[in-house]
């Protein structure tokens, strides 16, 4: 028989998979099948029309239909299979209580010819109930004299389930004084009870929390707790006592009446009235006592109710009892010592025997700032006084005679810290118990001239664009002195160094009073990049204290250069640049390339190139970043024989600067095409040109790994060089084709992601030398160059054929960027 089970629960399904199986038989001409309870809506029963003989169409034809006796409908029949499925949830004990069977009847009707069958659906329990305690907090009351063996009766736990699914057995927690046992009842049945093993003594545990566990039969087992708490019952087997055993109390002989003397405290394991204690004095207390101490039998406090004479008893041994409440009552002892204490009624006096004078912070330790005298009314030990000043205080008390002090410096003084002291001065004498005052005195301190000026900062960055106004302000440096007076006056200056071969006050000038820096000329960043000032502050004192700060002037560049042709270099020089070109060319070719140069730094020396005017301009076009010409199309024998190109060239500062180079092209018959792109797929060679191919291959290859040794060999030297002066090349004897010797340089080379460079780091701070930036495409193939450092300007021809010859894709812009230069390969 085929059907479907399902449940809200995993682990009840699988039991009903292991444990139950559905089944039909019949009785007398009734159906009957066997399910579990909470299956899943939609589950199958089992096959009623197979079960009573009907064939599928019959139950479409008879409108077969099930009514359920119990009058909710738990039931449907699946009229496309003719099987009984699950309609509603069945609760087994909400049908059928704790009862051992339970069958739901059905009906089933069927017409043309109308017939009336019955089956009945037995519904099996599942564990699905865990037991459960009417009260889930149960309390005993138990007194600790009960005796070993005493039993207690538990509730039972009750288990909605039934047979091996209810309530099996019990389980207790793990306890030192009772167990668990079960005891039979009517039917069988057995209830749980608790069991005395040990005595109880509430003293030392006063309740008990205990758990009582009822586990059923069921797979998996499932349990229920009740909290168990004993409260142990206490019986009067504790004497009072006393946290002391003597009390020893010091009092003056002129406390007031009713003053507090102490307070006795006695307790008693015991609870209740068992542990109520009552205080007094013992019986044997005679009456000079109990006229002069009273005590408060409650709380065991004793009060002075009588005049103390020292003269007369310097001390009382008196007898405390406590008493409990219970039955029989219980009492303990204790004793009472107070002795009475002499007074000492007179304060010391401290009397300045000279005023304190003003003190230099550079004073001598054991200078004498003041002289004190000390004394006191009483006689005797009460009589003698010792002065004392607090600590870290940079002064001491030195003795002299018969009470006399002289207050003198005890360490270094700061007026920058302390610009005076308040000296409390603290007189005790040696009465019990002492009696003290104490005295301020001021003492003021004269400033020394002992602090510098401090800058803010020990160096400035100021950034100025170039071709700014003379006289303008470029910083204000500011130093504070912590010295008072004239010692704290600050006068700026400006050290004398050269720049350049020239003073560099030539360049700037600075108020003294408030320290601000203004520029005597206009600046120009190609001339001068960085300006390097020495600011001195001085203060008025005697002597006169200085310190220096170092301030840093970068000059900003500006766009007040226009882009300079270098090739071609007829171009370069105003001049027509004259090319050839075969008509054969395809489009695409080469035909040459334009390559400018700006004085400027940074966004300022970014170079574009545009075709701003051309005899065809459909034949040609130029390469924004590159300056390449090349074709648009292939050549016709229409077009002139002589082009002109008008090439515009912009940088990317603000305003813009352009410049321009006009190219002449002439195109001419018969001549052989160059092979300009390696990247380009070539005709398929004949033998003589397939020759030709192979040398040009090796030659490119031994160029190629020439190349790479070079740039080895320079990497290394560049390396051991950095590695033992700090630099990439020093002097001539290193780097021959530096033409500057006498500045110090260091190459970083970056082939990592789409942008390479090399940066160029180095040279004196006031270094003219340029960068250069090559700019490729991301596709280019051609990864060696040549790292170069022209001394001047007028090398720019030479770097430019240099880089020209080493990257043929590539265009170069200048760029100087504060002292670090760079040569940079920037894809676009």
């Amino acid at each position: 028989m085929t059907k479907t089970m399902g449940y809200r629960d995993w682990r009840w399904q699988a039991l009903w998979w292991h444990h139950f199986f559905l089944l039909w038989i019949k009785i007398n001409g009734q159906t009957r099948y066997s399910i579990p309870e909470e299956l899943k809506l939609g589950s199958v029963v089992g096959n009623l029309a197979k079960d009573l003989g009907l064939g599928l169409s019959e139950i479409f034809d008879r409108k077969l239909r099930v009514s359920s006796e119990a009058g909710k409908q738990y039931f449907s029949v699946d009229a496309g299979k003719g099987e009984l499925l699950v309609n509603d949830r069945i609760d087994r004990e909400a049908l059928c209580g704790q009862r051992a069977s339970c069958v739901l009847p059905l009906q089933v009707v069927l017409e043309n010819p109308l017939s009336l069958h019955r089956i009945e659906v037995e519904i099996k329990d599942i564990n699905d109930n865990s037991p459960s305690f009417h009260t889930k907090e149960l309390s005993l009351q138990i007194s600790e004299t009960a005796a070993v063996g005493t039993r207690f009766s538990l509730e039972s736990a009750d288990d909605s389930d039934v047979g091996s699914n209810s309530v099996k057995s019990y389980i207790l927690t793990k306890n030192d004084c009772f167990t668990l046992k079960m005891k039979e009842v009517e039917n069988g049945k057995t209830v749980p009870e608790l069991v005395l093993e040990k005595s109880l003594d509430r003293e030392k545990k006063s309740v008990h929390k205990l758990l009582l566990t009822a586990l059923d039969g069921g797979h998996p087992v499932m349990s229920g707790i009740s909290q168990i708490t004993v409260s142990v019952l206490d019986v009067n087997d504790n004497f009072p006592a006393f946290d002391k055993n003597i009390y020893k109390i010091m009092l003056r002989e002129n406390s007031a009446k009713d003053t507090f003397v102490t307070q006795i405290a006695a307790t008693d394991a015991d609870e209740g009235s068992n542990a109520d204690v009552e205080f007094s004095f013992a019986s044997r207390t005679p009456d000079s006592v109990l006229s002069i101490f009273e005590i408060n039998s409650l709380t065991g406090e004793i009060y002075l109710k009588g005049n103390l004479d020292y003269e007369k008893s310097t001390s009382y041994t008196i007898e405390i009892t406590a008493t409990d409440k219970g039955v029989p009552r219980m009492e303990s002892h204790c004793r009472l010592q107070i002795d009475v204490v002499d007074v000492n009624d007179n304060n010391p006096e401290i009397v300045l025997t000279s005023e304190p004078q003003p003190v230099r912070e550079d004073s001598p330790s054991g200078t004498v700032v003041a002289l004190i005298n000390a004394r006191d009314a009483d006689s005797g030990n009460n009589s003698k006084v010792t002065l004392r000043l607090p600590k870290g205080s940079p002064f001491n008390l030195k003795p002299s005679f018969s009470n006399n002090y002289a207050l003198v410096t005890s360490g270094l003084l700061d007026r920058e810290k302390f610009s005076g002291y308040n000296i409390e001065i603290t007189a005790t004498d040696s009465g019990s118990p002492p009696l003290s005052t104490k005295k301020s005195i001021s003492v003021s301190i004269t400033d020394v001239n002992d602090n510098p000026p401090i800058f803010i900062q020990p160096s400035y960055n100021v950034y100025l664009k170039e071709n700014g106004v003379p006289g303008s302000i470029l910083y204000s440096v500011s130093a504070s002195d912590v010295d008072f007076g004239e010692n704290a006056k600050i006068s700026y200056s400006i050290l004398d160094s050269k720049v350049q071969d020239v003073s560099v006050s030539s360049y700037v000038y600075i108020n003294s009073d408030n320290g601000s820096i203004y520029s005597m000329h206009s600046f120009d960043y190609e001339k001068l990049k960085v300006l390097q000032v020495q600011v001195q502050a001085k203060d008025q004192g005697s002597p006169s204290l200085s310190s220096n700060a170092t301030v840093h002037v970068f000059i900003l560049d500006q766009n007040d250069n226009a882009p300079a042709v270098i090739y071609p270099s007829s171009a370069a020089l105003g001049s027509l640049s004259h090319q050839r070109m075969s008509r054969s060319a395809k489009a695409g070719h080469l035909v040459t390339k334009v390559t400018a140069v700006d004085a400027d730094s940074g966004h300022n020396a970014w170079i574009s190139y545009k075709l701003a005017e051309a005899t065809d301009a459909s034949l040609f076009n130029v390469n924004m970043y590159t300056g390449e010409v090349r074709t648009k199309r292939a050549v016709s024998e229409q077009d002139d024989s002589s082009q002109r190109l008008l090439i515009e060239i912009k940088d990317d500062g603000e305003p813009v600067q352009s410049a321009t180079a006009t190219v002449s092209i002439l195109l001419e018959d018969g001549l052989h095409e160059p092979i300009l792109d390696l990247r380009h797929k070539l005709p398929e060679p004949s033998q003589k040109t397939g020759r030709i191919t192979l040398y040009l291959i090796l030659s490119l290859a031994s160029v190629s790994v020439l190349s790479l040794v070079t740039f080895l060999i320079l990497a290394v030297k560049c390396v051991r060089n950095s590695r033992s002066s700090g630099s990439c090349c020093t002097g001539r004897t290193d780097c021959d084709d530096y033409k500057n010797p006498n500045r110090n340089l260091q190459i970083q080379l970056n082939t990592d992601g789409p942008i390479k460079y090399v940066e160029v780091l180095g040279g004196d701070m006031l270094s003219q030398s340029q960068s250069f930036r090559s700019c490729m495409s991301p596709m280019s193939e051609y990864s060696d160059f040549t790292m170069i450092k022209p001394s001047s300007t007028t090398d720019f021809k030479e770097v430019i054929s240099v880089l020209d010859a080493s990257l043929p894709d590539s265009t170069w812009t200048f760029e100087s960027q504060q002292v670090s230069k760079k040569i940079i390969i920037d894809s676009k």
